[in-house]
């Protein structure tokens, strides 16, 4: 109970990773109504307006618990952290504010319009609300990740006479080269959570032999985005973080892959148990050679091992670091797989007739989640024990007058209130997919019903087909 600095990093994880459930399914899934409304808008096919109006509600949802989640980490801040926003609220305050006044606004203002205003917008303005949301909850994302990129990578900053931070060149603190690798990563993983949801709700439908114009949509475009931002996010994006992190935070990367002795041709370890009181990994199976191509660039590379750091330099928790990087690695591999048969099969035109994928689809979507979720620790167990990274402690961060037993009385009542309010928003996005999109020439048995549908639905021609 006297452990503040436990209590605090606790609920801040706890309040972050369940308020990060949210975003990353926005950012996602706006550009996936961006592209409904757009086909809806050049070719008149309702299917793809009533694709839009749906994941539109969903959005609308998603968005609100988003908000409600997200406040309490502001205020953090200064109530649990108010140390550390007083070392370096002169920098991070600076992205923070811009995120609310340029991002956030932009987009709250906007989805009113997206979820309600189409009929008094029209076709055209809706489009652009739905384009600016979709720009806003990038935009959003950029300045909340460019205030993280400073706290793993610090630039652009000088000291004060007091020992605080000050912004010294804006241009280098909003272009932090690990900002920009990080928001490409991020944004590519935010794709694939939504990727994910889309293609499951395609799965879905289509095994309840329901809504089948929407699932052949849904399938088509989920399958596909899924394939090709699982891609990205394991190369470019994956690799050149992975580069960042070898050059900028080499203890971070031992920790990764449970390296605690340095050499060259140093190997990639896919299964193994960090035994951090003996300093080795247990029961490893690797390949050799492979960590020192990937974190730079060659096979004789040397690699770093934590015997080449001070143990009060090490990431505080290595087994904890070691498995969510694994996880994240894991499943990221995974991923492209599943969508990579996907596609394949969508282009032999079976994906709708093959129920073990369309089952594997359809119960896969929370396993994006449980990646982000994965890769968010990594980033975060990696850079302890600072807050700004080699310039100040963790430790020294937790505010004076704050104790532990506060912290937890808090932490148990977001518990309770996350809980809660995680229950309605589950109701209530199964409510809208149970209600299902306002289509109703799509309900019925999946067959094609004239000649429009055997030209605009290749999967149902396929079906017919095979059928015959």
């Amino acid at each position: 109970m006297d452990d503040v600095i436990f209590w605090s990093r606790l609920q801040f994880a706890f309040t972050a990773t369940f308020h990060y459930l949210f975003p990353q399914l926005t950012m996602g899934l706006a550009w996936f109504i961006v592209y409904f409304k757009w086909q809806h808008l050049r070719g008149g096919d309702e299917r793809y307006g009533n694709a839009a109006r749906f994941w539109s509600r969903i959005f609308g949802l998603n968005f609100a618990v988003g908000v409600v989640t997200g406040i309490p980490l502001e205020f953090q801040f200064g109530t649990n952290w108010a140390a550390f926003s007083k070392y370096s609220g002169n920098v991070i305050g600076q992205t923070l504010a811009m995120e609310g006044m340029f991002a956030f606004f932009l987009e709250s203002a906007l989805v009113g319009a997206m979820v309600l205003g189409e009929q008094w917008l029209g076709p055209r303005k809706h489009f652009l609300a739905t384009i600016g949301v979709a720009v806003g909850s990038w935009l959003s994302a950029y300045f909340i990740l460019t205030t993280n990129a400073f706290m793993q990578h610090p630039v652009g900053y000088a000291s004060a006479a007091d020992g605080s931070l000050r912004l010294e060149s804006p241009s280098d603190f909003l272009l932090n080269p690990w900002g920009l690798v990080m928001f490409l990563h991020n944004q590519s993983a935010a794709l694939v959570t939504s990727s994910f949801v889309v293609a499951s709700v395609g799965a879905f439908y289509t095994l309840r032999n329901m809504h089948f114009h929407q699932a052949a949509i849904y399938l088509r475009t989920g399958t596909l985005v899924g394939l090709v931002s699982s891609l990205l996010v394991a190369f470019p994006t994956g690799d050149r973080q992975a580069k960042m992190v070898a050059r900028y935070q080499p203890a971070a990367l031992a920790g990764m892959e449970g390296r605690f002795h340095g050499g060259s041709e140093a190997e990639i370890n896919f299964i193994g148990q960090p035994n951090v009181g003996a300093q080795r990994l247990d029961n490893p199976i690797y390949m050799p050679g492979l960590l020192s191509i990937l974190a730079f660039g060659h096979r004789n590379a040397s690699v770093q091992g934590l015997d080449a750091f001070p143990k009060s330099q090490w990431p505080t928790n290595v087994d904890l670091l070691y498995y969510s990087f694994h996880v994240m690695a894991g499943l990221g591999t995974l991923f492209i797989l599943l969508m990579a048969i996907a596609v394949i099969q969508r282009w032999r035109g079976r994906l709708e007739t093959s129920r073990g994928i369309l089952w594997v689809l359809m119960l896969a979507f929370p396993f994006p989640y449980i990646a982000t979720t994965a890769g968010w620790m990594t980033a975060e167990l990696g850079r302890q024990p600072w807050l700004v990274y080699g310039l100040f402690a963790t430790n020294h961060g937790v505010s004076a007058v704050v104790n532990g037993g506060n912290v937890l009385f808090t932490l148990i009542g977001f518990s309770g209130l996350y809980f809660v309010l995680g229950l309605l928003f589950l109701f209530l996005v199964a409510r809208e997919i149970a209600h299902g999109p306002s289509d109703p020439s799509s309900q019925g048995p999946r067959e094609a019903s004239n000649d429009y549908d055997l030209v605009r639905d290749p999967l149902v021609y396929s079906d017919r087909v095979h059928s015959a």
